[in-house]
């Protein structure tokens, strides 16, 4: 089947989506598209891809995806990964480079989404790779936004990583 490129594009960013791998492969080798190809809504298929499938990341990563890639917001990959709380999608993004320290439009790192969405995994991974003095957009850093959140475990948490 022969694909235009926003065509193929949109078909990536579609089985991305849906979270089917071998839909992925299929389109990345048969169309020849680069993973940041964008679909008509200027998104890569890492920005909507299923956060719940890390093989997916892997695939698009492993292919020359851009893992800090930002929509208009400022959000990357790696912040819905930690606002949805898949470690293992975490862990793939940052071991292809995906920066734990990018900032959205309102200054949260993912440290600060993971901590208020809540997930205290996503919170561990990322704690001694973050720099837990950034303050968003609001003034608050990490300990300020576990303090928010009125979880006693995830200011532990957070406290234990500032002076270790």
């Amino acid at each position: 089947m022969v694909f235009s490129q926003m065509d193929a594009a949109k078909a990536l960013t579609f089985a991305a989506a849906k979270g089917s791998l071998g839909e992925v492969q299929r389109i990345l080798e048969e169309c020849r598209l680069h993973p940041d190809t964008v679909n008509e809504f200027g998104r890569t298929a890492l920005q909507v891809m299923m956060m719940g499938n890390s093989k997916v990341a892997d695939v698009l990563l492993e292919k020359g995806a851009d893992p800090n890639v930002q929509d208009k917001q400022g959000i990357a990959p790696i912040h819905d990964a930690a606002r949805t709380g898949f470690l293992d999608t975490v862990q793939v993004l940052v071991e292809h480079g995906a920066s734990v320290n990018v900032a959205d439009q309102s200054g949260a790192l993912p440290i600060h989404i993971a901590i208020r969405e809540g997930h205290r995994n996503v919170v561990e991974f990322l704690a001694p790779r973050s720099d837990l003095k950034h303050a968003n957009a609001s003034g608050q850093t990490a300990i300020d936004v576990a303090r928010a959140s009125r979880e006693p475990d995830m200011v532990h948490l957070v406290f234990a990583h500032i002076h270790s």
